[in-house]
């Protein structure tokens, strides 16, 4: 088996430009377009407090199931995505949502997002939750 060692990947026209092929060989992209540019596993149960984080500096806690999640390598524009989860709620079995922009209404900025957790179980009807773990990733570029 081989091994390569290397401290910097620099690309042969520019720096920053390392073409990957696909697995089946049919498409390239550019290295640093698919790598996550921030991510952060937090609580928001009493505290919110962060568990591990890259490029997140600082949580805001907007009230039951909402957060601010403030980035510390910053977008070149509001335009990145944003995915995650949340686990641990009052109830074991309860089924939950997570969604990006706080209550609808907020935009992503190039400095931070916001989320809403809601417990989604059919009895509790998307009711605003705090959970004990909830992990975002964000994938963009940045500035």
């Amino acid at each position: 088996m081989s091994e390569i060692k290397v401290d910097n990947l620099n690309g042969k026209t520019s720096a920053g430009d390392i073409t990957v092929t696909s697995e089946g060989g049919a498409a390239t992209m550019q290295l640093q377009q698919g790598l996550a540019k921030a991510w952060a596993s937090f609580n928001q149960v009493g505290t919110n407090s962060i568990n591990d984080s890259l490029s997140v500096s600082t949580l805001s806690d907007l009230g039951t199931g909402l957060t601010q999640i403030n980035i510390t390598n910053l977008f070149s524009t509001s335009n990145y995505t944003t995915s995650g989860s949340t686990v641990g709620s009052t109830q074991s079995w309860a089924s939950t949502s997570m969604v990006a922009n706080g209550n609808g209404n907020d935009a992503n900025t190039t400095t931070y997002y916001r989320i809403a957790c809601r417990d989604t179980f059919p009895s509790n009807s998307g009711t605003s939750r705090d959970f004990s773990k909830v992990s975002c990733v964000n994938n963009g570029d940045l500035a």
